[in-house]
């Protein structure tokens, strides 16, 4: 039975001796650890710069789009020529569709870049991560 005042630490060590689990490096668990946070702060990083720069495209967007309009509002003359109203109108329509497809291509790559960029950065970390790992075993081996 263990003894009450032992400090838990101590008995765990105690229980590690026992059954012959080898010793670990705190340090070295640390270090690793903080390269994990490190790596995904990294990642979280690029998410974030990935949604400002969407944001920034989708201001852009607007901007462009309420210029368009106020651009139609001006030049537009009540009654006149049917047929060069509907052009008019065509016209708009055609620019504001592939304005709306570019716009929705150029976010899409945006948010593929950003989201790319933070997995390659977990993907590297848990590559060296392994190695790591691996090479400390081989080290007691």
């Amino acid at each position: 039975m263990a003894d009450a005042t032992q400090p838990f630490t101590d008995m765990f060590k105690k229980l590690g001796e026992q059954l012959k689990v080898p010793a670990f490096d705190m340090s070295k668990m640390m270090e690793h650890h903080q390269k994990n946070l490190e790596a995904m702060t990294r990642s979280w990083q690029a998410v974030a710069g990935g949604a400002s720069e969407v944001a920034q495209k989708q201001k852009e967007i607007f901007e462009a789009a309420m210029k368009d309009m106020a651009e139609m509002a001006q030049s537009y003359k009540p009654g006149g020529n049917p047929q060069e109203v509907i052009a008019k109108q065509s016209e708009f329509a055609k620019k504001a569709m592939e304005a709306a497809i570019a716009n929705t291509k150029d976010i899409a790559e945006l948010v593929q870049k950003s989201s790319t960029e933070a997995f390659k950065i977990v993907q590297d970390r848990m590559k060296e991560s392994y190695e790591e790992i691996r090479s400390s075993v081989e080290k007691k081996s």
